[in-house]
């Protein structure tokens, strides 16, 4: 029998995601995302695409916001923009994997947004200086709850959307990323150890833009996910 080594403060819960249909919730380990994975998304902020060289950041885990939970405008900008996505979670790890072994990994699909500070972004950017205050902040992950693989897997076909007080955003079909789901991962692999809980931001179409205390959305993945939010 085990005991539970005892901490010198309160341990924090552990983040966790709904699963559609199911009380049990996805524990979060990490979050990946990558940058530049939509022609168009990049074009729109003036940047190239490497497919041989794709650009990775990272989230913490308590960047989630779910449950319909408000997500708080954030401090420090007056630029802050949405990026909807496609999300995967993990349910088994790997490294150094074939796109293929990789595809295998995924337990589930849902959608997210990936929040930026786009002022702070700009700035770091021209100091050529890291993303992290840009990227990485408290309530920067909205997601919608996950939908098991084995219910509902995409297509180059399904439709990522968001709305914003009605009005349609972003739009675009996964067909359109540069990686798909099992060259991210693959490549992923290469850099870091994959693990079961790790979710994956997929990368963003064109059309970001700002968002104002009140704004409403709507983001959802075709037939799959679909969640709703306001920017408090």
């Amino acid at each position: 029998m085990t005991t539970q080594t005892p901490t010198v403060i309160p341990a924090p819960a552990p983040p966790s995601i709904p699963v559609a249909g199911q009380a049990g919730r996805f524990p979060v380990r990490r979050i990946f995302c990558i940058g530049r994975n939509y022609a168009d998304h990049a074009k729109e902020m003036g940047a190239s695409v490497d497919k041989s060289n794709p650009m990775f950041f990272t989230k913490p885990a308590d960047a989630i916001v779910t449950d319909g939970a408000d997500v708080p405008y954030p401090s420090a900008t007056s630029d802050l923009h949405h990026e909807v996505e496609m999300v995967v979670a993990l349910g088994a790890g790997g490294r150094d994997l074939t796109a293929d072994a990789a595809r295998e990994l995924v337990w589930g699909y849902g959608v997210g947004l990936d929040l930026t500070r786009r002022d702070l972004q700009a700035q770091a950017k021209a100091k050529g200086a890291p993303w992290d205050v840009a990227k990485a902040f408290d309530h920067s992950a909205p997601v919608s709850a996950l939908v098991p693989a084995t219910q509902a897997t995409p297509t180059a076909a399904t439709r990522i959307t968001l709305e914003v007080n009605g009005q349609v955003r972003q739009q675009a079909t996964l067909g359109e990323m540069v990686l798909d789901v099992g060259e991210i991962l693959a490549a992923l692999s290469t850099l870091f150890e994959l693990k079961a809980g790790d979710l994956v931001f997929t990368g963003t179409p064109a059309g970001v833009s700002a968002l104002q205390k009140g704004d409403a959305f709507r983001a959802s993945l075709e037939g799959i996910a679909a969640f709703e939010g306001r920017i408090a």
